[in-house]
C-alpha cells in the first residue's frame, strides 16, 4: 500500500526551526557580508600598520619637518589644505569635516530606520535624502582629497639628482616613501568604493519608499539591511582615519 507523506506549509523564511537570534534570513546574511568585509579592512590596515612601522619616523622639530624619501610623513604637513582657503596651513581641518559629514550621515540612516518601524513613508524618504546628501558630500570631498594630493603642495620635493617631484601617484612621492602613497590610494579608494556603492543602495531603495514598495510588503527592513551596511561603512572610516591620519 502505497502512503502519502504530507508536508507542513512553510510559515516562513526558516523552516524547520526558530530564526537564529531572532533575525530574519536577510539581515543575517547582511552580517555575514559585514563579517567578511570586517576581515579584509582589518587585514589592509594591519598591512598599513607594519610597514608605517618599519620606516623611520621623523623625529625633529615639528616646525622644521620638510618631505623626504628618508622618513614616513607627518599627516599635519600632508593633509593641511582646505578648498578656498589657498595657502593656509589648516592641519586635518578638511578630513575632519568629512568625517562629521559621514557622522552625520550616519545619525540620519538612524532616523530612517526609525521612521521605518513606524511606517511612516514620509520620514523615510526625507531621512534617506539627507543620507545620500551628505554620502554625496563625503565622495565629492574625497575627490578633492585626493586630487589635491596627486597635485601636490607648491614647490615639490628636490631628490639628490636634482629631480623634482610634484605631488604623489603609484609611481613616485613628493611626501615620503612611495608605499605611502601606493597604501593611501589603495585603501582609502577601497573605503569610497564602498560608500558609493552604500550611494547606489539608497538611491534604490529611495526609490521604492517612494514607489509605496515597502508599504505594500507591509515593513521597511529594506531600509534596516542597507542601514547597517551604511552604519558599517562609517565605522570603517574612524580606523582609516586613525591609521592614516593621526599615527
Amino acid at each position: 500500500m502505497n502512503t502519502t507523506t504530507l508536508e507542513q506549509p512553510r510559515t516562513g523564511t526558516w523552516d524547520g526551526g526558530n530564526e537564529p537570534l531572532k533575525a530574519s534570513y536577510g539581515k543575517l546574511m547582511m552580517w555575514f557580508f559585514l563579517l567578511s568585509d570586517t576581515f579584509t579592512f582589518s587585514a589592509f590596515l594591519t598591512t598599513y600598520g607594519l610597514i608605517r612601522h618599519r620606516h623611520h619616523a621623523y623625529t625633529g622639530p615639528h616646525d622644521q619637518f620638510t618631505f623626504s624619501l628618508d622618513h614616513w610623513p607627518i599627516p599635519d604637513k600632508v593633509f593641511n589644505a582646505f578648498p578656498g582657503l589657498h595657502g593656509m596651513d589648516l592641519p586635518l581641518a578638511f578630513v575632519a569635516l568629512m568625517t562629521m559629514i559621514l557622522i552625520l550621515s550616519s545619525v540620519t540612516m538612524v532616523l530612517a530606520v526609525e521612521a521605518g518601524h513606524r511606517m511612516d513613508k514620509n520620514d523615510v524618504q526625507k531621512w534617506l535624502l539627507w543620507t545620500l546628501l551628505f554620502g554625496c558630500c563625503f565622495i565629492g570631498s574625497q575627490a578633492w582629497e585626493w586630487s589635491h594630493f596627486i597635485h601636490g603642495t607648491e614647490g615639490g620635493m628636490t631628490l639628490a639628482d636634482g629631480t623634482k617631484i610634484f605631488g604623489a601617484n603609484l609611481v613616485q612621492n613628493q611626501y615620503g616613501p612611495p608605499l605611502f602613497a601606493d597604501l593611501f590610494f589603495f585603501i582609502t579608494g577601497f573605503h569610497g568604493t564602498h560608500v558609493f556603492s552604500g550611494l547606489i543602495l539608497l538611491i534604490i531603495i529611495f526609490v521604492n519608499t517612494v514607489n509605496g514598495t515597502y508599504e505594500r510588503r507591509g515593513h521597511y527592513e529594506m531600509v534596516e539591511k542597507v542601514g547597517l551596511y551604511w552604519h558599517f561603512v562609517d565605522l570603517v572610516w574612524v580606523f582609516v582615519f586613525t591609521f592614516f591620519y593621526l599615527v
